[in-house]
């Protein structure tokens, strides 16, 4: 496995494969990998000859105030993880190489309409850095498939209208959300959570499975309204809160542009976001 962290030299190593006809996959990442990460690389090994992994904390995604400094940083772990699954490169560049003028100056790709909801509500910026460091790493590999997790449901939908309002000849895969065993979704920032808010963690999971049975219900009926869904929404809310959580939103909308719900029966989305201590945790389960 290389570890790569010039642009230079992962041009290079990209130029050899594709002289030889090999297609490429692209698995983004912020490094401190956990089981769902790991999903993600397996899942990508699939759909390519030769796997990028790319580990960059992204200061342009992270809103002022909120962790980036104390975000884990584990790239020797990370790397040797990566390595036991066969990983070919290891992209790990600088914040140099990533914004070579510096973050001020810098282009930034933004996807309206999509950003300024749910999370982007609440994370102004959040996401333009997001949309923005993934087209630089598109750029960088131009890979032919790039894998992202479905527990970050809003940023999934974001990168695939940016790569169809961009034309950018890639395929994205979603992959469903690993679980601990109580429900939980894994998350880098799961580790921020004391032993007792661990014990309590699962119960947004646990408030979404309600929610997703009470909608199938209702939107069988002939006289659904809209208006039955925002009651859902709010007992939600408040069941979260007598346990402790500090809920952003939760709320269901439709799948495919995440807008919100009228009396059209179509694929529908429940996500969730809420603090429980320090940990910021999210959430979501399709509901067909």
């Amino acid at each position: 496995m290389l570890v790569i962290t010039s642009a230079q030299q992962l041009g290079e190593q990209l130029q050899a494969w594709r002289r030889q006809g090999q297609s490429i996959a692209l698995v983004p990442t912020m490094g401190n990998l956990h089981a769902g990460h790991l999903r993600l690389v397996e899942v990508a090994q699939q759909q390519a000859n030769k796997l990028v992994v790319s580990i960059f904390v992204n200061p342009l995604q992270f809103v002022p105030g909120t962790d980036f400094e104390d975000y884990p940083r584990t790239l020797q772990q990370d790397s040797e993880k990566l390595e036991r699954l066969g990983v070919d490169v290891v992209f790990c560049p600088d914040v140099n190489t990533i914004y070579p003028g510096g973050m001020e100056t810098a282009t930034k790709v933004i996807v309206p309409g999509l950003s300024d909801v749910l999370c982007g509500k609440f994370r102004p910026g959040h996401f333009e850095g997001v949309t923005t460091v993934v087209t630089k790493l598109f750029n960088l590999v131009q890979p032919d498939v790039a894998i992202f997790g479905e527990k970050d449901y809003q940023q999934l939908v974001i990168i695939r209208r940016m790569v169809k309002d961009l034309c950018f000849p890639i395929r994205i895969v979603g992959v469903g959300t690993e679980r601990e065993t109580n429900g939980l979704a894994m998350s880098s920032r799961n580790q921020y959570l004391s032993e007792q808010e661990l014990g309590i963690a699962a119960l947004l999971h646990s408030t979404l499975v309600s929610m997703v049975e009470q909608v199938k219900e209702i939107t069988g009926k002939a006289d659904f309204i809209a208006g039955d869904i925002h009651l859902i929404e709010q007992q939600a809310m408040h069941e979260l809160e007598s346990h402790g959580f500090q809920p952003e939103y939760i709320k269901v909308c439709y799948a495919d542009d995440l807008s919100e719900v009228t009396t059209e029966r179509r694929n529908m989305r429940a996500l969730g976001a809420a603090w429980l201590g320090k940990a910021r945790l999210i959430d979501n389960l399709e509901i067909k």
